[in-house]
């Protein structure tokens, strides 16, 4: 099975706070991974060393066969990130909020166009793309923010 992530030995300190200390996991393609532990455990220092905000202190950490350390730019390419909150403008549509988070991330105008339209479509939300977000459902809100963290992310 392909390894999407693959941390080895990951340790962070913060001072003399240990936050990550030896961690070791690997994701597969394909599969579902949880992190799951009680406050203070790493959980999002991983998370923030998976999306190249944290560099860890040692230890080795892969996405996709990319380096984070070493290729933070490139893994920035790939990956997506959903936070615990919706982080849509609500006065603007589904389509927009796609459209313009594309243009954030760098994407011509042409291709923020084509990205919104196809996580609107992996998500289930075309048919209510041009309505404003304000209007979408809890879960409907939570899907755009979903395809929000795909939208730069090559397809």
């Amino acid at each position: 099975m392909e390894t999407v992530i693959e941390a080895r030995g990951l340790t962070k300190r913060y001072r003399r706070v240990p936050a990550l200390a030896g961690l070791d996991l690997v994701a597969c393609h394909g599969r579902v991974a949880a992190v799951l532990g009680p406050n203070g455990a790493g959980k999002t220092t991983f998370m923030r060393a998976l999306a190249t905000l944290v560099r860890p202190d040692s230890g080795s950490l892969r996405i996709a066969g990319l380096d984070v350390l070493r290729q933070p730019a490139d893994v920035r390419r790939i990956i997506g990130l959903a936070g615990q909150y919706a982080a849509v403008e609500e006065a603007m549509t589904g389509r927009e909020n796609l459209r313009m988070v594309g243009r954030l991330f760098g994407l011509s105008g042409q291709e923020a166009k084509a990205a919104a339209t196809r996580v609107l479509d992996q998500m289930q939300l075309a048919d209510d793309a041009d309505r404003l977000v304000r209007t979408y459902s809890g879960g409907m809100r939570r899907r755009i923010d979903l395809a929000i963290s795909l939208v730069g992310t090559v397809p």
